[in-house]
């Protein structure tokens, strides 16, 4: 097989992640990658490497998130666009398929990703979306957790936000913008953008800015968590189900 003959798709891609161990391949469970690989395997025959922009955790969801993969068929680009949808689960589903430069590659390409964290906060615990939001019922100061997220933005060495047990070396990460809206009727989402992200970093921010906003911990606090580079020091890891993979930027 040469480079000739071979294409490389660019697909964007939503999905519940509440089923699955997360986007990579997993010994302990099925993911989101082995499951788009044994749909394009389907439709093609031919067995591939579904790359994506970035790996999501277990019971993580995403919007738009994009990958790639590389592949020798002969069929028409939406013979394969068409054909995936068919066999994939409900809770999977390819939006766009593009054929893009054998070059372009789903993860180094990447210049930035937003992730979006949604929490429900009112008193009474919600029945219907449950599986999509953080439900919490104390009352959040927003202008306190906005002050707090000051602080995050620019370089920072993250360590106090990456999971233990981590063993990525370098862990300094660019927060290039952070955003909590109210949506009303208790519904607040909490933007971040990055050009990279460590293993629980949106969860573990969140669960600490959740403690700025019920009054747990001051803005200013933030400023020495970060420095310490101890994730002991910062809060509680925000749960999976209410974070989205928003948007890839390339």
């Amino acid at each position: 097989m040469t480079e000739k003959n071979i294409r490389n798709f660019k697909m964007v891609v939503e999905y519940d992640g509440s089923a699955y161990r997360g986007w990579q391949r997993q010994k302990n469970g099925v993911s989101i990658q082995q499951v788009l690989e044994e749909a394009i395997k389907k439709i093609t025959g031919q067995k591939v490497s579904v790359i994506g922009s970035g790996r999501t955790d277990a019971g993580v969801h995403a919007l738009n998130q994009v990958a790639s993969f590389r592949c020798a068929t002969k069929l028409p680009l939406n013979n394969i666009f068409r054909g995936m949808n068919s066999v994939l689960p409900e809770d999977i589903v390819v939006k766009e398929m593009e054929e893009v430069p054998y070059e372009f590659h789903a993860q180094r390409d990447v210049k930035s990703k937003i992730y979006v964290y949604k929490i429900c906060n009112q008193k009474l615990r919600p029945a219907l979306g449950r599986n999509y939001s953080w439900f919490v019922r104390f009352d959040l100061d927003l202008p306190k957790m906005r002050q707090a997220a000051k602080y995050l933005t620019g370089k920072h060495d993250f360590s106090c936000f990456c999971a233990t047990g981590t063993d990525v070396q370098d862990r300094v990460r660019t927060i290039m913008n952070i955003k909590i809206k109210n949506e009303g009727e208790g519904n607040i989402e909490i933007i971040v953008e990055a050009k990279g992200f460590l293993k629980y970093m949106v969860r573990n921010i969140i669960g600490t800015l959740v403690e700025v906003g019920r009054g747990k911990r001051q803005p200013e606090d933030m400023k020495k968590i970060i420095a310490s580079r101890d994730r002991k020091i910062a809060g509680a890891t925000a749960p999976a189900h209410g974070l989205f993979l928003q948007e890839v930027k390339y």
